[in-house]
């Protein structure tokens, strides 16, 4: 069992008793109490561990078991006594023994957090990720800067790209249903675009769309509570709204279509996007690569080619983007 982190002042626990001290039954809501625990990685066998330690330059001849490891966080004092929150790694092995013996490690100056935030994001959030970017770089946090950007597969262009394109069926017909959906749900809450569910959607849906998208309900139940088609799905009016934007909506899209066109990122950029994506059509990238260029920013595209994940092509760009972007970040903190 392996206890880390700065000022480390909490003892291990069972996982039963941090369940309970994190869900606030602890009596002792003072110095040293903790507020939540998460599960970060299991190692599962003890290749798997001494291979994590040769990586990080551990000799690994002593690993007799398998791990799993929580991030704890908890309740202390910072230099002027008033009240904050540090973290720990808790790390327990995966054996059939009862009596455990708790072995601290405090580890020495560093940890530094670091000025610059690498950011990534995939789909929706790859234009949350140059959103980011964008406030970070225009000092609207006093202390975190942009350091690298590299978003995946992101819908950047959603009004002049996307809408025509699902609404035209160059997309999955049932990604097409949901990304329908969701616009006229999400965009009705903040800017009115229909007075009623009915406008826009047909029967039965008129009655259950809306309560489907209140961040509850998961990817399956919206796909099990939606139709297969936009024909089935879309009212005349509903398909007008969507293909011809009136004022307010088509402010609202051009505001989120901006997330390319009206800024230049000061540090290492590059889009990453799968030929052939059945959700996000490609058109999308290749708008923000030209927007960044017109600005002066010559932001490479990696395109990865067929990379299917459960049959989508489009899931497939985030797994085989993301390990990518990792090890760039990396390099890049080596310059």
């Amino acid at each position: 069992m392996l206890l880390s982190g700065p000022a480390i002042a909490t003892a291990a626990a069972p996982a039963a008793q941090v369940r309970t001290q994190a869900d606030g039954k602890h009596e002792d809501r003072g110095r040293g109490t903790l507020v939540s625990a998460e599960k970060l990685y299991t190692l599962a066998t003890p290749q798997a561990v001494a291979a994590e330690l040769g990586g990080a330059g551990f000799e690994g001849d002593t690993v007799r078991h398998g791990v799993v490891a929580y991030r704890l966080v908890y309740r202390t004092v910072d230099p002027q006594g008033g009240p904050t929150t540090a973290s720990g790694l808790l790390v327990l092995p995966l054996n059939s023994e009862r009596r455990l013996q708790a072995v601290s490690f405090a580890h020495g100056t560093g940890h530094v957090l670091e000025r610059k935030v690498m950011l990534t994001g995939f789909s929706q959030g790859a234009s949350a990720a140059l959103g980011l970017g964008r406030a970070l770089q225009a000092s609207e946090d006093h202390w975190f800067r942009m350091g690298a950007l590299a978003p995946i597969s992101g819908a950047y262009d959603f009004g002049g790209t996307e809408l025509p394109a699902f609404l035209e069926g160059r997309l999955d017909p049932k990604s097409s249903v949901l990304y329908a959906a969701c616009t006229l749900v999400a965009f009705n809450r903040l800017h009115h675009v229909y007075d009623s569910p009915g406008q826009v959607f047909r029967a039965p849906y008129d009655r259950t769309v809306e309560a489907l998208f209140d961040g509850a309900h998961t990817g399956e139940q919206l796909m099990r509570g939606t139709p297969g088609t936009l024909a089935r799905l879309l009212t005349g009016h509903g398909r007008e709204l969507l293909a011809h934007p009136p004022g307010p909506l088509a402010a609202a899209l051009r505001t989120t279509d901006a997330v390319c066109t009206d800024w230049a990122p000061r540090a290492p950029a590059r889009l990453s996007m799968a030929t052939g994506d059945e959700q996000a059509v490609t058109a999308n990238t290749e708008y923000c690569r030209d927007a960044l260029l017109r600005n002066g920013v010559d932001a490479p595209v990696v395109d990865l080619g067929a990379v299917d994940h459960h049959g989508s092509r489009h899931l497939g760009s985030n797994v085989a983007a993301t390990p990518a972007i990792v090890r760039w970040f990396g390099e890049l903190r080596q310059r």
